[in-house]
């Protein structure tokens, strides 16, 4: 298991359940550092302060707030530390709520919480109410020098945590919602249902790869035996002038590709299929 995160207690209502939390997701990148041609060494960033012309160590440093523009206001950690909400310890469950209330929108990060071993019956228990009765926890967790609220949410027989932005936090786009003045014909939105229902699929996220990364892994593998990588061809795109023909040939397309994938099909894989339908 990853590092913990954060540690205390799940608290509901009487019950306090000792959980740890740990990264459930994060993503991963090609990372590159800088580096100076001619030596092709890293850079070293240095703390300069330019009113007293110097490199500053780190032992030099404060945390400061710009209350106004260039003044700053020193806040210590110990002036912090006694301000901390009691979230910092225990995860109070607030309420329940039907999950597909909560617009996705709101979700930030996710964690795995997990139970010490003198919470794993009450932890368990939760788990399977919620699950019963098809509702996810809104708590409360401070971690990370900030309070979050956090859905809890059963999932393969434990509980799955997500961090969510605050109302606050989650603009509101003026320019965002319902099309006005747009007319939909009765054929078009026939036509895009039918092309959504030829495109629907079990969701399978092992399907899917960040295919910018493999490109650089590529590229970096490439440049190693001094090769020259290949190029990958941008697919032309336009703006759909004509929807109906746009739509149609979409459907075309797609009812095209089992047919095509049968034609690449091997020989032998053909045979094998054959023979089976015959001993069927």
């Amino acid at each position: 298991m990853a590092a913990t995160v954060w540690k205390g207690f799940l608290s509901f209502g009487l019950i306090s359940i000792p959980v740890r939390l740990y990264t459930a997701a994060r993503p991963k990148r090609v990372s590159f550092r800088q580096i100076v041609k001619e030596t092709m060494r890293p850079v070293k960033q240095q703390l300069y302060s330019p009113e007293l012309d110097r490199v500053v160590e780190r032992k030099e440093l404060a945390k400061g707030y710009e209350y106004a523009k260039d003044q700053f206001l020193i806040v210590d950690d110990d002036e912090i530390k006694k301000i901390e909400p009691p979230s910092k310890d225990t995860m109070e469950i607030l309420e329940f709520v039907r999950l597909a209330e909560i617009d996705p929108l709101y979700y930030e990060s996710s964690y795995y919480a997990v139970p010490e071993e003198a919470g794993r019956k009450a932890y368990a228990l939760l788990t399977k109410a919620m699950e019963d009765e098809g509702y996810a926890a809104l708590a409360k967790v401070s971690m990370r020098q900030r309070e979050y609220t956090v859905v809890i949410r059963p999932r393969k027989g434990g509980m799955t945590l997500h961090t969510m932005y605050y109302a606050d936090e989650v603009r509101e786009e003026s320019e965002y919602g319902k099309i006005e003045g747009v007319e939909i014909k009765e054929q078009e939105e026939k036509l895009a249902r039918q092309l959504i229902e030829s495109l629907a699929a079990p969701f399978e996220p092992e399907k899917y790869d960040d295919s910018y990364r493999t490109q650089v892994t590529a590229l970096i593998e490439a440049k190693l035996e001094g090769r020259e990588a290949e190029e990958v061809e941008a697919p032309r795109l336009a703006p759909v002038i004509d929807l109906m023909q746009a739509l149609q040939q979409s459907l075309e397309a797609k009812k095209k590709q089992p047919q095509a994938a049968e034609e690449a099909e091997p020989a032998e894989a053909k045979e094998k299929k054959s023979s089976k339908r015959k001993t069927g």
